[in-house]
């Protein structure tokens, strides 16, 4: 693949500064100290940024591309954000020698679509509001969820790498990556599909309907990952990998007995499920429909995590059905006291701090300590990790994150 002299130039003085700040001694024991908390041993909780609001965060041209090709431009952009975390929201990442370079790996989909009205919340990019348009009726509009088809363009994959390597291999290592870690989330797509309000009360007047769909959907979902096996397209997530909606997977548990690394298997992975749209959901409601099947994907895999923004403070009985479950999501609404009688010794708390800190009109630093002082608290016991997500705006004042990052990581110390 060729590439403009001057892209190149960009791209290899990026990968360069990313390899000095990956050479530090922090990053293997920041590593360790996450094996540490997802082997559920005691210490620091250790804080994690993501999903953060790119298009507010750039300050003196930090982020702005400066290449031209498409494909230079999605590395650039990788690497600026890298070094931007780095720079300013450090909190417990781990940067790694390595540029992963990903297989080309596609799908026919599940044969059905979003349809929605939506309402972009910022000109220059971000979340949208939605209002989706149902598209499941009756029977006969099941029929329309297929199992997709998986493709692996291996030429395409050996191309992507051969150009990374030829860009700055002698800099990072470059190391081809398939699938690492897929959630399992059928109802963030049935919803979609059917219409919140809609698919939420035909749990109740028409249950067999809704069972039906979740049965054909999570068959789907099965077939991908067997398909996905069959083609060795898995990839180990025991590293600087998201899991669920938590941290890094770093692990001593991963890969299972009888590893071979030619061939990843699912037991070698981090497996997640959720079920957002249940916050309001029963417990008795939310095993009839959503963990009975969840359980179908979850016992495939070595270590699970569970949950993101739905609360399940008061669903922790039931979610011990599932098969090596390893972290439980507390999101912002959920009752951390009444979680950490329940977790303590059993799985992570990985606690979500409330986004809406940033959105203010004014930036109150010290509501932000507070409430991750007094939640940590409540915590005590625990092995928890805090995970601060779903950040759909700063304000356009991205110091607000900066701050709240060396906050942070200033409240951790003191529950080390």
């Amino acid at each position: 693949m060729p590439i403009p002299a001057n892209d190149r130039s960009i791209l290899r003085r990026l990968a360069g500064r990313v390899a000095e700040i990956a050479a530090l001694p922090v990053h293997a024991q920041t590593a360790a100290e996450w094996r540490r908390l997802n082997a559920l041993k005691p210490g620091r909780p250790l804080v994690w940024i993501n999903e953060i609001p790119w298009h507010e965060m750039d300050v003196d041209g930090e982020l702005a591309l400066q290449s031209e090709d498409p494909f230079c431009r999605q590395v650039e952009r990788a690497l600026r954000t890298t070094l931007y975390e780095w720079d300013h929201l450090r909190a417990d990442m781990v940067v790694e020698p390595v540029y992963y370079s990903p297989l080309a790996i596609g799908d026919t989909g599940f044969g059905i679509h979003e349809v929605a009205h939506t309402i972009p919340q910022h000109a220059r990019g971000g979340i949208l509001s939605r209002e989706f348009h149902g598209q499941i009726r009756d029977e006969r509009d099941l029929e329309r969820i297929r199992t997709p088809e998986v493709t692996h363009d291996a030429a395409a994959s050996e191309q992507t790498y051969e150009t990374l390597v030829g860009l700055f291999g002698d800099l990072l290592t470059v190391r081809k990556c398939g699938i690492v870690h897929r959630w399992f989330a059928p109802w963030d797509e049935l919803i979609r599909w059917w219409d919140v309000q809609e698919a939420l009360t035909d749990m109740a007047l028409r249950p067999e309907l809704v069972h039906q769909a979740m049965d054909r959907l999570t068959g789907a979902y099965l077939a991908c990952l067997e398909q996905w096996q069959d083609l060795n397209l898995l990839s180990l997530t025991d590293g600087n990998y998201r899991v669920g909606s938590g941290g890094p997977g770093y692990s001593d548990a991963l890969p299972a007995p009888g590893f071979d690394p030619e061939r990843v298997r699912p037991c070698d992975q981090w497996g997640c499920a959720t079920a957002q749209i249940f916050s309001e959901i029963s417990p008795k409601m939310h095993e009839e429909f959503a963990l009975q099947y969840e359980r179908r994907w979850l016992r495939h895999f070595g270590l699970n995590y569970y949950g993101c923004c739905e609360p399940l403070h008061h669903k922790l009985d039931i979610l011990a059905s599932i098969p090596n479950l390893r972290k439980v999501s507390m999101s912002p609404r959920a009752d951390i006291a009444c979680a950490a009688e329940q977790m303590a010794g059993k799985y992570v708390l990985s606690f979500k701090p409330n986004p809406a800190v940033f959105a203010m009109q004014a930036w109150i630093p010290e509501l932000a300590r507070r409430e991750l002082t007094e939640a940590l608290q409540k915590a005590r016991g625990c092995v928890v990790e805090v995970i601060m997500k779903d950040i759909s705006t700063v304000r356009d004042d991205p110091r607000r994150l900066w701050e709240w990052a060396a906050i942070a990581r200033e409240v951790t110390e003191t529950f080390a």
